[in-house]
């Protein structure tokens, strides 16, 4: 298994089927791979809706529900430590991320070398939401960057790409997803930013409102900010030649 892609969703039903079929198509011939949805407390018929996809032609789709909603930190926490791969890529489950840009995030990983653990999706030449949306998104980016020094353009994109083992390391929490590139700096590794597109929302609704989006996401500054402090950045460590 060379790439898992996980895709936190709650109450999709009418996206999950559509999302599957678009990955296994972007992936299909560039890398071998596995689709994990992460079911967080669905009320409808998602879980249902991924079951039926694998029957319908996508053997490489795995699904894992959680018995309450518990967040997406947690859904892409417990993607993460289940996948088989050593590389991870995550979408939002709502459809607005498109999954033929994982290509474009491999690639620019591959280009840069190994240092890098990290490479983030920047939606902003292309965001496809509400006024609301966009303005309290670049409040929330423009008072993390300066608040973190994250020099991230867009925190908040579903899209991305990371070294799983290197994930898993990472202090857990809850919003820590907001925070990966902050996180990531921290352990010590490269973070990088691609452009990517982004669509409108066809089916369902947001999740996220201003208070959940804007609001909490501030608070959880300060809690990210005592994080970091507590767990200062690691030194290089470099093996030198030794007596035999």
């Amino acid at each position: 298994m060379e790439i898992s892609v996980v895709i936190p969703v709650c109450n999709e039903e009418e996206n999950v089927g559509s999302l599957a079929r678009e990955v296994s198509q972007a992936l299909a011939g560039f890398r071998r791979f596995e689709i994990i949805f992460v079911d967080d407390g669905s009320t409808d018929g998602t879980a249902a809706a991924v079951l039926a996809a694998q029957v319908q032609g996508i053997p490489e789709l795995r699904l894992l529900r959680h018995s309450k909603r518990s967040g997406q930190s947690a859904a892409v926490h417990d993607g993460v430590r289940a996948a088989h791969a050593d590389w991870i890529a995550t979408l939002d489950g709502d459809g607005q991320n498109d999954p033929a840009d994982i290509p474009a995030l491999v690639a620019a990983r591959q280009a840069r070398g190994e240092r890098v653990k990290l490479v983030m999706g920047n939606r902003k030449a292309s965001r496809q939401d509400t006024w609301l949306r966009k303005v309290s998104s670049s409040v929330a980016n423009a008072v993390r960057s300066w608040f973190l020094n994250d020099g991230t353009p867009d925190s908040g994109c579903g899209i991305k790409l990371m070294h799983r083992a290197t994930f898993l390391e990472l202090p857990r929490f809850d919003h820590m997803h907001r925070f990966l590139p902050a996180l990531f700096l921290n352990a010590g590794w490269e973070v990088i930013s691609v452009p990517v597109r982004h669509r409108q929302r066809s089916h369902g609704v947001s999740k996220y409102g201003l208070r959940n989006r804007l609001w909490v996401g501030i608070v959880d500054l300060f809690g990210v900010r005592w994080i970091l402090k507590r767990n200062p950045p690691r030194p290089t460590v470099v093996e030198q030649g030794s007596e035999r």
